[in-house]
């Protein structure tokens, strides 16, 4: 294909840990088949050699934490004809959005020794709180998978095949027995998306929820059932307040539960 019709790619990067982008170095050999139609036109983690834009394709890791990253992701939104998010931070505040349930301004005081120095938002938000995104990459990190089939449904313009269940339909298809049933073990598989192909479960782990709510997750029913089986609610906050804390599903049940927990602390 020539240079004029190979599509440019630009990966960006915000508050992350870069794993991310990782996932996409990972997959070499398959990136190299990718080189007669795609044209890496902006890569800091794997070169050097940076266009300005615009871009046909660009991908998004990490979450908005401060006043120049929503300037900056505005002008990348500009520059891009299409803009996929990748990865629990860009899709859910990651991580760092514990700091949505807290005064940020006692977390600055503690870790800064000159906190007037500091200049940041109070809440880590995902990309599409800020500007429209055409597609969701959700994981911590992305599968890489699933990554090469979003770029691949981009450059046939299809609808990419990425699966919208959960991830007890993982555990089925590996022939897994239900941990929670069989174990006792507290899971968030029943309303987290599909990705990891059900990898803690597979090893008698739980569960926790890297790859973010799936659609029409019902996080409350779960929870209640959860707390019916004994769970406490500190325990319960545990689960839903990890890589995928600020996306919406958890967070809105995780605030019901920290007031149960600061009721029963009170008494």
């Amino acid at each position: 294909m020539t240079e004029a019709k190979r599509k440019t790619l630009a990966v960006f990067k915000f508050a992350s840990c870069d794993g991310c982008q990782l996932s996409l170095l990972d997959c070499e050999d398959e990136i190299l088949l990718l080189t007669d139609h795609i044209k890496i036109a902006n890569f800091a983690e794997a070169s050097s050699h940076c266009e300005r834009g615009p871009y046909d394709i660009s991908l998004v890791e990490g979450s908005i934490t401060t006043p120049e990253d929503e300037q900056r992701i505005r002008k990348i939104r500009s520059l891009s004809k299409v803009l996929v998010t990748i990865g629990a931070c860009a899709t859910a505040g990651g991580i760092q959005a514990l700091r949505n349930f807290a005064d940020i301004n006692d977390y600055i005081a503690t870790v800064y020794a000159r906190p007037e120095y500091i200049q940041t938002l109070d809440r880590s938000t995902a990309i599409e709180e800020h500007v429209h995104v055409d597609f969701q990459l959700r994981g911590c990190p992305i599968n890489k998978q699933q990554l090469l089939e979003l770029l691949n449904a981009l450059l046939h313009q299809r609808k990419p095949q990425i699966p919208n269940h959960s991830v007890c339909v993982e555990c089925k298809l590996a022939g897994n027995a239900c941990i929670t049933v069989a174990h006792g073990i507290p899971c968030l598989g029943p309303i987290t998306h599909a990705g990891c192909g059900a990898l803690c479960p597979s090893y008698n782990r739980g569960c926790f929820g890297c790859y973010g709510p799936k659609e029409n997750a019902h996080p409350d029913t779960l929870a209640q059932h959860l707390a019916e089986n004994g769970l406490d609610d500190q325990d319960i906050l545990f689960l839903l307040r990890n890589f995928n804390a600020g996306a919406k599903a958890f967070a809105q049940v995780s605030k019901h539960y920290e007031k149960g927990k600061q009721k029963d602390q009170n008494h």
